[in-house]
């Protein structure tokens, strides 16, 4: 937990200082920096697995994946739009399954060429990963109280963490109220060529 938090706190400062150091030298000198030129991102494939556990076991798996450019952000939804009356003659939709939004970012990104902070090993490989994942059914019917109003459950996952570049990784898990079973979120990314 140290050595992930450590390394947190690394990647911002490399991402801060020359931001620092630009700011500092634009005002000695009485000048505005001049605007830097960006590279291109990197493009990215990010897979995600939900699976359903029960005492451990895995149960039910699916897998989703969608492919990103670095510093871009981009949406996965997989379900039924269901019609809810909300006022006598007002209908509002709820979205009913798995919604799944990513960003990404990598080190050319985050730190600037003029410094030399991309070619550091520990930033080649990682990337500041971004998402929320939303999983949502219909309650069981013993779980319902008006059945002219379906009960809809609800997960949610929010997470803002480095992953390394094909490696798997859990971010995050949930337990589900009305059973013994959670639900595991894993991504793996993978850099495109």
């Amino acid at each position: 937990m140290r050595k992930n938090s450590l390394l947190v706190m690394i990647l911002i400062a490399a991402c801060l200082m020359p931001l620092v150091l630009k700011n500092a030298a634009g005002q000695e000198s009485g000048n505005k920096p001049a605007a830097e030129a960006s590279e291109p991102g990197h493009a990215y494939r990010v897979d995600f697995l939900v699976s359903e556990l029960e005492e451990g076991k895995k149960i039910n798996t699916r897998q989703y994946a969608i492919n990103l450019n670095s510093g871009e952000g981009d949406e996965l939804k997989i379900g039924t739009r269901v019609p809810v009356e909300v006022k006598q003659g007002e209908i509002q939709y709820l979205d009913v399954g798995t919604n799944i939004w990513c960003r990404l970012r990598d080190s050319q990104n985050s730190a600037p060429s003029e410094h030399g902070l991309k070619e550091l090993s520990w930033l080649k490989n990682d990337v500041m990963l971004n998402l929320k994942a939303e999983l949502s059914n219909f309650a069981v019917p013993d779980q319902q109280a008006d059945r002219m109003r379906p009960a809809i459950r609800q997960m949610k996952i929010e997470s803002s963490t480095i992953a390394v570049v094909g490696k798997q990784m859990v971010v995050g898990m949930v337990d589900d109220p009305n059973s013994k079973r959670q639900f595991q979120l894993e991504v793996t990314v993978a850099r495109l060529k």
